[in-house]
């Protein structure tokens, strides 16, 4: 499993040198690995990269520097990293307006489980939503979930040959249709499902 430990991060001295160019190559990484359902639903599909970025800013705005401290910030946010069989990623739902912001979100009970995302012919993968706390109550959802997709060996095998992804949403108030992901974006998805197939 891909992981993050504190010899992998900068100190607060050499963040603050290294940022701008840390920062721009995140900004250009991340336009790779994001998807749009509609205008109102985003997909931030994350990875090492991504997550090392999320800490550094994390250990900047708090001013972290202790050893302890560290930890529990590449504890919370380790998880959100693939394995090598799934993609991780953080679902947003965006309205600018609250009070329409309020209304949607009422509607919109259990959008994290109607997610999917599907390798060329396989089967469609749904989501596994919100596996650190429950994001839903009976009123609204939330605006951000951290779901999972797990992926068959079959799965892996037609990303890593070129097979296309495509996504969709099957939700009553929020409904879009199948579409295939970007080719840019296609391609990165496949590379964090590179370390199962030098096991097999």
């Amino acid at each position: 499993m891909p992981n993050l430990s504190r010899a992998d991060l900068w100190s607060l001295e050499e963040y603050a040198e290294m940022r701008p160019t840390f920062r721009a190559q995140v900004m250009a990484h991340k336009k790779k690995r994001q998807v749009s359902f509609g205008e109102h639903v985003r997909l931030y599909f994350e990875d090492a990269l991504t997550i090392r970025y999320q800490i550094q800013e994390m250990l900047r705005i708090e001013k972290i520097f202790e050893a302890a401290g560290i930890n529990e910030e590449l504890e919370a946010y380790c998880p959100l990293i693939p394995d090598g069989h799934n993609w991780k990623a953080t679902f947003m739902i965006e309205y600018e307006d609250p009070d329409e912001r309020a209304r949607q979100l009422a509607k919109m009970i259990g959008i994290e489980n109607k997610i999917w995302l599907q390798v060329d012919e396989c089967d469609r993968i749904y989501a596994i939503a919100d596996e650190d706390l429950s994001r839903d109550n009976e009123v609204k959802t939330s605006s951000v979930h951290f779901l999972r997709f797990e992926l068959t060996p079959a799965m892996i095998s037609s990303a890593h040959s070129g097979g296309s992804i495509s996504a969709g949403i099957d939700h009553s108030a929020y409904s879009v249709d199948t579409f295939e992901l970007p080719t840019a974006v296609r391609d990165s998805l496949a590379n964090d499902l590179q370390s199962i197939l030098k096991h097999h």
